[in-house]
């Protein structure tokens, strides 16, 4: 992981995520500077990545959620080449080895609902090689810790991470950083 989005993280551990385009203008005023993009198409991401970059922001988008965007490649290679995005979100080990050789940074999002996707969570980041990884949802902080625990590279709770006590317990469990699209959360 660069220093520079480590050291970013250490000194504010509140991601913002945006899901629309209200959220976007509000976050221009935040003092987040980490952006995770939840939202957008193919004809409006390139615009949406400026906006933020023009407020200097470090924006990550998630590919999954894009629409007009395949799991493929492809996208990934759209993304470096049009636009100013800095990283990915995916779910997909897949679409992150793919934006690693683009040379974007990375998130590997994983949504623990159980033992099995628990279980299979080391293999996924031995496979894609993340910058980081997400863990949804961000308010189980006792399944945190044994995630910090399992991997060696910083560790983000997001998804109902709802208020300043969601991501204190969160990072108490050894998270690294939170995401949440609440404003609320973003102030910490």
């Amino acid at each position: 992981m660069s220093n520079w989005l480590l050291a970013s993280i250490e000194k504010k551990p509140s991601i913002a995520g945006i899901k629309d385009d209200a959220g976007l203008q509000q976050v221009l005023t935040s003092d987040c500077k980490i952006v995770f993009v939840l939202y957008g198409d193919i004809l409006n991401v390139g615009s949406i990545v400026k906006t933020l970059k023009d407020h200097g922001k470090m924006v990550f988008l998630n590919v999954d959620l894009i629409d007009g965007f395949s799991n493929r490649d492809i996208s990934v290679h759209f993304l470096k080449q049009n636009t100013q995005t800095d990283g990915i979100l995916s779910s997909k080990a897949s679409m992150i080895k793919a934006a690693k050789a683009q040379g974007l940074f990375t998130v590997h999002r994983f949504f623990l609902i159980d033992s099995f996707s628990y279980n299979n969570l080391g293999k996924q980041v031995e496979i894609s090689q993340p910058d980081c990884i997400e863990i949804m949802p961000g308010c189980m902080p006792k399944v945190i810790g044994w995630v910090v625990e399992q991997v060696s590279i910083p560790v983000i709770a997001g998804g109902l991470v709802c208020d300043r006590e969601d991501a204190e317990a969160a990072l108490k469990a050894g998270a690294k950083a939170v995401s949440s699209t609440n404003p609320i959360v973003w102030a910490l």
